[in-house]
């Protein structure tokens, strides 16, 4: 466990703008008392809520920087506590020497702290029948911050729920308009209510079910009038409709990894560069060209894709030297830890046996479980191959409906884009879509098969009344897990530590 999470008490600092230059750059102090600090840093009182124009000083009065001074008094703050900001010029030398600043400021003593009795005065400090005043540290304790130390204050201040903080991350890391949309949805609270309205539900359904459990003799008609399982039905069905969203709102964030593999020369980094509308991998006639992955995210509708060109695939044996055999290796990795494999055909060389053969036994060796999407490239160039005269008789046609394309022209490629974000199980996006991630759709599912247990208890004739109670219950926790009703201090510990510092 961090210090910060055990100690939760002693003020903190950072810089919380993003590291390198900048026009504006902020320090930020959190913790209760601030106000001697920020005397001691402007000169001045500050007023709440109201920005303040002067200069910030250093230990002898002479400015480190003019800028912007706010003070917000706790527990209207974004943590709760008391925050102190000082905005000023965004260069990496100023930010560092603003921190130094505040750090001495609060460990210097000040004598205009307030009267001590006559117990806690040092020796020889108190005149009888008068009260003085003991030098004692501004603002003691005040410490550097932990990553996502300013965010878990104000989760733990009830400002914010969990759902609602790692928002909060997401918005900032958010790589298409839609996830940044549905990241600031969440952190609104869209999907923190929808959360809570089911767990109203929940909690209305077993103080029924709780309360049943006294009179055993008249269970069963007690929970049929009470209609018990037709709101466990419609919990469900709630249930399933939060879940469909919060699987589209993780997709959002995750994006979905697509790896493009097949034999050399099947026209990879071709299709990968046009994708992306950037040359990003070297194209040529010769095969073995990409020796290495290539990575590349797009976005197709608002859902991240996260492309992968690899080195083509083949026998090892007929792996030209050590550098492609690396590569092939990297190349299964990479195919291994995908959730789709565009598995890439040369159309004209398909009614090749040799090069069938091996398109085969790739094919044979691709990982159970990944989603593989065959598609045919070369379909411009294979047109023309069927009406030249010397390729008379040659089929090359791919099996079945397959989606053919041209890398080169573009053609297909459209139809290609429709069926990875098929293959995602993305639907148009209302506006409704909130951020998610994959332990909230972890535990959504897991609710849900709680609830699934429940409903067949439900169903006995004999009332297993009690089993029923329990699986209500570990439906009830898992919903809690989202927005940190019910959260084991390590889960909230490693979620903040992602955070930025600062944040």
């Amino acid at each position: 466990m961090s210090q910060s999470w055990l100690d939760r008490q002693s003020p903190i600092v950072a810089v919380a703008t993003a590291p390198g230059r900048g026009a504006v750059g902020i320090v930020r102090v959190s913790g209760r008392g601030l106000m001697p600090l920020a005397q001691a840093l402007c000169g001045r009182s500050l007023l709440p809520r109201v920005a303040h124009y002067g200069a910030f000083l250093d230990a002898r009065g002479e400015a480190i920087d003019h800028g912007l001074a706010l003070f917000f008094p706790g527990p209207h703050s974004y943590t709760g506590e008391d925050v102190l900001e000082l905005q000023g010029h965004g260069g990496p030398v100023v930010m560092q020497l603003l921190l130094a600043r505040c750090l001495e400021a609060a460990a210097e003593t000040d004598l205009a702290l307030g009267p001590d009795t006559p117990g806690d005065a040092p020796d020889g400090a108190f005149v009888a029948g008068m009260a003085t005043t003991r030098p004692r540290a501004r603002l003691p304790g005040l410490r550097l911050a932990e990553p996502g130390e300013f965010t878990q204050r104000a989760f733990l201040n009830d400002k914010i729920d969990l759902a609602q903080a790692e928002a909060i991350a997401d918005l900032i890391d958010a790589s298409t308009e839609a996830a940044a949309r549905s990241a600031s949805r969440s952190l609104g609270g869209a999907f923190s209510r929808e959360i809570e309205a089911l767990r109203e539900q929940m909690i209305n359904l077993r103080m029924l079910v709780e309360a049943t459990l006294d009179f055993p003799e008249e269970e069963i008609d007690f929970l049929e009038k009470a209609d018990a399982r037709g709101r466990l039905s419609r919990l469900c069905a709630a249930l399933d409709a939060v879940l469909r969203q919060a699987r589209q709102g993780a997709l959002l964030r995750e994006g979905l990894q697509v790896v493009l593999a097949g034999q050399p020369n099947a026209g990879k980094s071709s299709l990968l560069n046009a994708l992306a509308g950037a040359e990003l991998a070297i194209v040529t006639p010769i095969a073995g060209t990409t020796r290495d992955k290539v990575s590349e995210t797009i976005q197709i509708e608002g859902v991240p894709l996260h492309v992968i060109d690899t080195a083509g695939l083949r026998a090892d044996h007929e792996a030209s030297d050590e550098v492609e055999r690396i590569g092939m290796a990297r190349s299964w990795e990479a195919i291994g830890q995908a959730d789709a494999v565009l598995f890439l055909h040369d159309l004209t060389r398909w009614a090749d046996p040799v090069y069938a053969q091996a398109d085969a036994d790739i094919a044979r060796r691709l990982p159970e479980g990944v989603t593989v999407l065959h598609v045919f490239n070369k379909v411009d160039a294979a047109g023309a191959m069927a009406l030249d005269d010397t390729h008379a008789g040659r089929s090359l046609q791919p099996p079945g409906a397959a989606l053919q394309l041209s890398a080169r022209t573009g053609d297909g490629l459209q139809a290609l884009r429709r069926l990875l974000l098929e293959q995602a199980g993305w639907q148009a996006a209302p506006e409704g879509v909130f951020i998610a991630r994959q332990r909230h759709v972890q535990a959504l599912h897991e609710a849900r098969d709680h609830l699934a247990l429940a409903g067949e208890h439900a169903a006995q004739q004999d009332g297993a009344l009690d089993l029923l109670a329990e699986e209500l219950r570990l439906a009830h926790n898992a919903l809690g897990r989202i927005t940190g009703a019910f959260s084991a201090d390590d889960l909230l510990g490693e979620i903040f530590t992602r955070f930025c510092i600062g944040k």
